[in-house]
This record gives structure tokens, C-alpha cells and sequence, in this order.
């Protein structure tokens, strides 16, 4: 892919949207983004699929995890993946397979950290929203300490005022703690705030926080899923994300 302008995307051609709603060119057949009310003070991001396409890492990393714990049989990874978005201790404990596994995943994940890459138009979509003045903070399923070392190195963290592990509240996604913690810590109100994600258990998070909910397209996710949710907003790029957060206002 192309790296992405920062700026807002053009509406469609045909009849004139309402001032509240921002059109994407090539937005899913009757998804609309319609701007929230009030405007938006700060975005809690996920992670992965939305910020970085960490995909190949962690398939890479469960096969290997799931050799060297369970032993031969072909690694149910499809399964594996239809659960992205939660903790991966959760993860294990729904699909039944030995906790055993997430030390050789963990161990795999920070080895091959550096396949990992960043989202074309995600650089740029981050500096925008900080000179817009809007508050960022990271709610992933990953815990805190990788999480903030997978960001360092790919050069975001500086982007963020907060990055939140899913150890470091009492219940994961699809529960709204890491969510509502978030949004503690930016001192802003649910009213205030979205949350963005490309898995159904971060789109159930944020409904629980009571913020809006918006899916991202653009990394490996299942769309149709995504959909059937009715997230607040869909977005195929992420510079999508700026016509729904106008600058704020110099206090």
C-alpha cells in the first residue's frame, strides 16, 4: 500500500451528506461516518490490525508455541485467530489448550518484534490527531510491558499518553475495564471519547464503556463480522478516522 495523506478523505460523488456525516470513497455498501456529538476529546486505539499488522508475527508465533507445548498435530491457528482481540490466557482457556503456551508465544513474539510494521497512514494519522489536540491512548489485548516495547521500537509511543495491557485491569475485552481505565487516565468522558478496533470484542468494549464504537477495514479482519456488529463507524484507511475528529478548540 501507499502511504496515506493526513488529510481529510473527499465525500462521494451523488446526492450532499448532512453536515454531520464525512463520507470514505470506498466505504463498505451503507456505512456512513457520522461525526459523534459532541466532538470527540481523545481516541483509545487497539493495537493490533489497527495500529500494526502484527498477523504473520503471531501466526509465526502460535505454531511455533503450540510445537514445542502440545507436540505434532497441525496447530489450530484459523480458530487461533477467530479469537484476536483478547487476552491470550482467555484465549487459551476458550479454545481449551494447555496456559503452557503463552511463554514460547510471549518468547516468539518479541524475537520476530522486528517484522512487525506499521500501517501505511498510521504515522500520519497520529501526528494529525496530536496537533489536533485530541488525547491518544492504547487498549490492547497484548500485555502492557510488550505492548510498549513493540511501540518503541516501531518509534509510537510517543504519540500516546497512556498504553494499557490487558494485564493491567481486572477483565479483558470484550469487558469494558481496559476501556473505562483508559479513559480515567485521559481524564475525558465517555461522551467524549471512541474507541477503535478491527475485532467484535473490541467493538463490545467499547458499547460497554459507552463510547462510540468504531471498526477499522484495513488490516486482516473478518468484515462481515465487523458489520453485522452495527459499529458506530467503519473505515477503510486510517486517515478515514480524521473527519471524525475535528481540532479542538485552543482552551
Amino acid at each position: 500500500m501507499s502511504a496515506e495523506s493526513p488529510g481529510v478523505p473527499a465525500p462521494t460523488s451523488g446526492p450532499a451528506l448532512p453536515d454531520n456525516v464525512a463520507a470514505s470513497r470506498d466505504r463498505p455498501p451503507g456505512t456512513t461516518l457520522t461525526l459523534p456529538t459532541p466532538a470527540p476529546h481523545a481516541v483509545v486505539f487497539d493495537l493490533d490490525g489497527v495500529l500494526v499488522d502484527s498477523f504473520g508475527v503471531m501466526r509465526q508465533a502460535f505454531l511455533a508455541a503450540y510445537a514445542e507445548v502440545v507436540g505434532d498435530g497441525q496447530a489450530p491457528f484459523e480458530e487461533y485467530s477467530r479469537h484476536l482481540g483478547r487476552y491470550f490466557p482467555d484465549i487459551m482457556r476458550i479454545m481449551g489448550l494447555p496456559a503452557e503456551l503463552e511463554g514460547p508465544f510471549v518468547r516468539e513474539s518479541y524475537r520476530l518484534a522486528h517484522q512487525v510494521t506499521v500501517f501505511d497512514g498510521v504515522r500520519e494519522l497520529l501526528a494529525e490527531l496530536n496537533d489536533r489536540g485530541l488525547r491518544l491512548a492504547v487498549a490492547t489485548g497484548k500485555s502492557g510491558p510488550r505492548a510498549r516495547n513493540l511501540l518503541e521500537q516501531l518509534g509510537l509511543r510517543r504519540y500516546f499518553d497512556h498504553v494499557i495491557g490487558s494485564d493491567e485491569v481486572a477483565r479483558a475485552k470484550p469487558a469494558p475495564d481496559i476501556v473505562l481505565h483508559a479513559l480515567r487516565l485521559l481524564d475525558v468522558p465517555q461522551s467524549r471519547a471512541m474507541m477503535i478496533g478491527d475485532a467484535v470484542t473490541d467493538l463490545a468494549s467499547a458499547r460497554g464503556a459507552g463510547v462510540t464504537a468504531v471498526a477499522a477495514l484495513w488490516g486482516e479482519t473478518d468484515e462481515a463480522a465487523l458489520l453485522a456488529e452495527k459499529p458506530d463507524a467503519a473505515l477503510r484507511r486510517p486517515a478515514d478516522l480524521l473527519a471524525l475528529c475535528p481540532p479542538l478548540a485552543a482552551p
